[in-house]
């Protein structure tokens, strides 16, 4: 950061915006092999969440890279790129005490460790969307796998690009077991026994 960059201090604080919300702000973390089931169970999640009224916005992988990181592409340094901007994003909506809920593939632990970071402790949920890689294969709702497989895109996670599991994430949900409203029960239980919500 730049000596001659200081940041300004506020007078509405994340505390008070949490206060006239009726929940804290907080960052669901969404990570999983392209056709895992993310989008899907955040697209859901937002439903359920927006209907008890709780503020919340989706980040969602295709989304933003249409935008914000379309400058961007899948070499390792774009990929981190990628995932430091949407983590700085998530850090200031959060901090403006919405519930952001994310869904991207995020492939590298470092990065969504670094994420993990920019939040206060238990703001950050890291949620793995588990799913086996030839179980996904079969999904392919976009037809990815196959052009990764014919060697049409290059540095496809899962088939020419690593995926590095999370350690120790704080929900895990394996969507060849679980259906998406389970899923979505799953990470409203773990926000309410959080006292996010």
């Amino acid at each position: 950061m730049s000596r001659y960059i200081i940041p300004h201090s506020f007078k509405v604080s994340t505390e008070m915006r949490e206060q006239q919300k009726g929940h804290k702000g907080a960052v669901v973390w969404c990570t999983g092999l392209s056709g895992a089931g993310k989008s899907t169970i955040v697209n859901e999640l937002d439903f359920q969440l927006n209907s008890r009224g709780i503020h919340t916005y989706v980040l969602d992988g295709d989304n933003v890279r249409a935008g914000l990181n379309s400058d961007l592409g899948f070499s390792a340094c774009d990929r981190e790129e990628n995932i430091r901007r949407i983590g700085e994003v998530a850090r200031l909506c959060a901090d403006a005490g919405l519930l952001i809920l994310t869904a991207f593939i995020s492939p590298y632990r470092k990065d969504r460790d670094k994420a993990r970071a920019l939040l206060p402790e238990g703001r950050f949920i890291e949620v793995y969307v588990k799913c086996a890689l030839d179980k996904a294969e079969a999904r392919d709702p976009k037809g990815l796998y196959k052009k990764a497989r014919a060697g049409e895109i290059e540095q496809f996670t899962g088939v020419n690009d690593p995926y590095e599991e999370p350690l120790h994430p704080e929900i895990v949900i394996d969507t060849v077991k679980m259906n998406v409203e389970n899923a979505v029960q799953t990470v409203i239980v773990y926000l309410q026994n959080s006292s996010i919500i």
